[in-house]
C-alpha cells in the first residue's frame, strides 16, 4: 500500500502515530543493540582506570612519607637548610660591617672639605687686611 491510500483510508494522525511509534521502535532497537554494549566496556575500562590512580595515589603519598622520614633523619630537611643558609648570611654580613666600622673607627672623624680650607683661608685674609687698615 502507498503512503496516500493509507492516509485516505485512516487518517493523517493514526498514520503519523504509526510512523512515530515505528521510529520509536527503531531507536530503542538501535540503542539497546549497539550503543548500551559499548557503555558497557567503557563503563568497565573507565572504573579499572580509576582503581589505577587510586593505587598510584596511595603509591606516591607512602613515598612521600618514606622521603621526608629520610630527609627528617638525616638532618638535610630542606626548608631548615635555606633557613640556616639565611642565617649564615646574615652572619657574615654583620661580621664585615662590624669590621668596617672599626676601619671607619681609626679615621679621623673631620676632615676639612676643600671648600672649608678656602672659606678659612678667606677668611684669615680678610682678618689680616682689616687689621692692617686699622
Amino acid at each position: 500500500m502507498d503512503v496516500v491510500e493509507l492516509i485516505n483510508k485512516y487518517g493523517f494522525p493514526i498514520v503519523m502515530a504509526v510512523g512515530l511509534g515505528y521510529i520509536i521502535k527503531y531507536v530503542w532497537e538501535w540503542a539497546t543493540k549497539e550503543v548500551k554494549p559499548v557503555i558497557s566496556e567503557a563503563n568497565t575500562t573507565l572504573v579499572a582506570l580509576i582503581d589505577r590512580i587510586r593505587m598510584l595515589d596511595n603509591d606516591l603519598i607512602r613515598l612521600n612519607q618514606k622521603v621526608n622520614t629520610v630527609l627528617h633523619l638525616r638532618g638535610k630537611i630542606i626548608e631548615s637548610d635555606r633557613v640556616m643558609e639565611a642565617v649564615k648570611v646574615e652572619r657574615e654580613a654583620s661580621q664585615r660591617f662590624d669590621e668596617a666600622a672599626k676601619l671607619d673607627d681609626n679615621k679621623p672623624k673631620f676632615v676639612k672639605r676643600r671648600d672649608d680650607i678656602a672659606d678659612a683661608e678667606e677668611e684669615e685674609n680678610k682678618k689680616t687686611a682689616a687689621s692692617g687698615e686699622g
